[in-house]
């Protein structure tokens, strides 16, 4: 069997990534102003938590007197190509060297630059016989489309049914690939663990998290 993962909140924690983002932001807020680097990473954290990500940037600016799309652009520029610290769930560490015996792919959504950081800062790389970054092929081929999931498909020669996906949001990762008969596999990690899927979005199986991956995959390969 093929298998494919994905990235953010599946392999780790992705509000680890936004917070050090928001770090990041934050120093250059106070190279640019000497703000409080603290204050400012806790505003943001605030904001986030009542607001979403939506324009984050923009009220940490406005708390300040300062406003301006050229400003914004510049925290949103040292956001996205901020170096993190990044870690994967202990779970997931412990898994895929355990899965080596398999093909291996990642296939993540986000910013090309955001998520190549985050693979690189990782450390997953060699684990995988390629990582597709969706946006790297247009948007428009960003789940649900299966579009990178076709190119396994055809680069590994089998059918659907021997491509288990395993993920962690019901809103985009699994619609697409059901209907083609692959195997899909949410896992109740990260900030979407306690959503509940619409009619046909829901995975075909679902994990608690990556520790129980393996006994599921030996009951999907004896079916």
């Amino acid at each position: 069997m093929i298998l494919v993962f994905d990235l953010d909140d599946t392999l780790h924690d992705e509000s680890r990534f936004v917070e050090s983002g928001f770090r990041a932001v934050a120093g250059f807020g106070k190279d640019r102003f000497g703000w409080d680097e603290q204050e400012s990473l806790a505003l943001m954290m605030d904001i986030l938590a009542r607001e979403g990500r939506g324009a984050v940037f923009d009220r940490w600016l406005a708390a300040h007197g300062k406003h301006g799309k050229a400003l914004v652009a510049a925290c949103v520029r040292t956001y996205r190509h901020h170096k993190p610290a990044l870690s994967l769930f202990p779970e997931a560490a412990a898994l895929l060297p355990a899965l080596s015996a398999y093909p291996l792919y990642l296939v993540t959504d986000g910013h090309k630059i955001v998520q190549a950081n985050k693979v690189e800062a990782l450390g997953i790389a060699p684990l995988f016989r390629k990582c597709y970054i969706t946006h790297r092929y247009g948007i428009r081929h960003a789940k649900p489309s299966s579009y990178c999931f076709e190119l396994i498909r055809r680069r590994e020669q089998v059918y659907w049914r021997q491509i288990a996906y395993i993920a962690d949001d019901p809103a985009k990762d699994f619609v697409g690939l059901n209907p083609l008969g692959a195997q899909t596999v949410r896992v109740l990690t990260g900030r979407h663990r306690q959503v509940a899927a619409k009619p046909g979005y829901e995975a075909r199986h679902t994990i608690p998290d990556l520790s129980a991956f393996p006994a599921l995959l030996a009951r999907m390969e004896r079916n």
